[in-house]
């Protein structure tokens, strides 16, 4: 079934709708709280192995035989995918510039950008405004939530984890009538992002998952606050 945009705006503000009256506005920061840390450990072990021996390879594998100019195509594209989103959450937030900028660059580089495959719009001054549902629910007040590393996907709060049910709602791609076509386009999405990484695994130092939680919270509160965490990493 085909489901135009308007349609995935109206479903994912329906459920802000429902859900506003039990928030209260203000900046919730991030909780370093990790009180699931036994269970955590496990499922990114799990991750882990997973990743080891099927998506890093299948990166290191895309990395090899992709040009570094075709690996900037797609991550366009997929980032020209996300503005959507970035529009639907700035807008609940009632953040009218970052909607309007967002906004702007979806119609820039869907257009002369060749469906996303060329950034225009950075280049002319509108440059990307990043917004998610889990940063849209912090700017309520919903609560934090503990740590928690989800399987497959990788780290979280609960409050994030939540969150990711409207983002996918906003995603484009959440809603091709071909399930085929959705697999394969999901895939390359996550083959290219995991290539991206291979790279910064260099930094980890120490336990890896303390490193990554922290580098995960850290980076979450900055979305959040828009303020550098006080810590030495």
């Amino acid at each position: 079934m085909n489901h135009s945009p308007a349609i995935i705006v109206r479903s994912v503000v329906v459920m802000v709708l429902i859900l506003l009256p039990t928030f209260t506005f203000g900046t919730e920061p991030i909780s370093y709280d990790d009180p699931l840390e036994s269970w955590n450990r496990k499922v990114f072990k799990l991750n882990d192995t997973l990743d080891n021996y099927a998506l890093k390879p299948a990166a290191k594998t895309y990395n090899f035989v992709t040009p570094r100019p075709v690996q900037t195509l797609v991550i366009n594209f997929f980032s020209n995918l996300g503005e959507l989103r970035n529009i639907v959450s700035a807008g609940v937030q009632l953040k009218g510039r970052d909607a309007l900028v967002s906004s702007g660059r979806l119609i820039i580089n869907s257009t002369a950008g060749i469906l996303g495959l060329i950034d225009v719009a950075t280049p002319i001054g509108l440059d990307k405004r990043y917004s998610d549902f889990g940063l849209a629910f912090a700017n309520w007040g919903v609560p934090s939530g503990p740590y928690l590393v989800l399987p497959l996907l990788g780290p979280s709060t609960l409050r994030s984890g939540v969150g990711r049910i409207p983002d996918a709602l906003t995603n484009p791609v959440t809603y091709h009538e071909t399930e085929r076509d959705r697999l394969i386009v999901g895939s390359i999405d996550l083959i290219n992002s995991r290539a991206q990484l291979l790279d910064a695994e260099e930094l980890i130092l120490g336990d890896r998952y303390t490193f990554i939680r922290d580098s995960y919270l850290q980076r979450r509160e900055y979305l959040i606050t828009g303020q550098l965490p006080e810590d030495d990493f």
